[in-house]
């Protein structure tokens, strides 16, 4: 009874947004949202959550400087930096390398970069988080990842490309939203929203149980806690955070 309800309301939430579909048949839709839509929107929902976790991302990048590498840097490499909401967070004087699959975001990251001087910027790499190749082995201290995984095409694969250029002793760090308890009504909606939502929002999964593949990845340690954000009328409340250490 259940699937047959979620089929339901897929349904009528895909005729909702046929204009949408209609455009991804014609292939309009990937690159107008690649190019224009996503970075706009993400720009918007980006500093609402942010707001919304401000307390819980200043305690957990609170003890990056510990990671610090033998030479007294702190090399830091983003996946997914996105509009670089995470900037703000960072200790003065780690050197950031920032690298995401859709280059469209520059405005965006121009403006925060501007607004957060006190780090230094080393490069930028248009790169999938599944292939890091331009980025040696071993050859940072801390890798972050914040809202990125829900979205990548091999979450395993990501994870794998994060131990090979983290040297031994450096951390990842991570903020995701994730699948809700299966015997919930918040689990019943994402199943709902979950093709309409990943055609909109450019890939993302709302049901990987992101916390699954940590676990099971071969880090030496994993503080990872679950936490639910208040986002009202979203299906992306419950969420996981915490660091891995190599």
């Amino acid at each position: 009874m259940t699937e047959i309800s979620v089929l339901f309301f897929r349904a009528c939430l895909a005729l909702l947004a046929m204009p949408i579909y209609l455009l991804s048949f014609l292939g309009i839709w990937e690159p107008f949202c690649k190019k224009i839509f996503f970075p706009f929107l993400l720009e918007k929902i980006s500093a609402i959550h942010n707001r919304k976790t401000k307390k819980q991302k200043q305690e957990l990048f609170r003890n990056l400087p510990d990671f610090t590498g033998p030479l007294g840097e702190l090399r830091l490499l983003e996946i997914g930096t996105g509009c670089g909401v995470n900037f703000q967070f960072y200790p003065p004087g780690c050197k950031v390398t920032c690298t995401d699959i859709n280059p469209n975001f520059q405005q965006g990251l121009s403006r925060s970069m501007n607004q957060n001087q006190h780090i230094h910027y080393e490069r930028f790499l248009v790169a999938a988080g599944e292939d890091l190749h331009q980025v040696p082995s071993g050859s940072v201290d801390a890798v972050v990842c914040t809202l990125v995984l829900c979205s990548v095409h091999s979450v395993n694969s990501t994870l794998k490309e994060v131990l090979r250029v983290l040297r031994p002793g450096g951390a990842f760090y991570f903020l995701e939203h994730v699948a809700a308890d299966h015997s919930s009504w918040k689990y019943f909606w994402q199943q709902i929203c979950y093709p309409t939502w990943k055609l909109v929002f450019a890939g993302c999964c709302l049901t990987r149980e992101i916390w699954k593949n940590l676990e099971q990845a071969n880090f030496s340690e994993l503080k990872l806690q679950h936490i639910s954000i208040p986002l009202p009328w979203t299906p992306i409340k419950p969420h996981i955070i915490g660091y891995a250490v190599k």
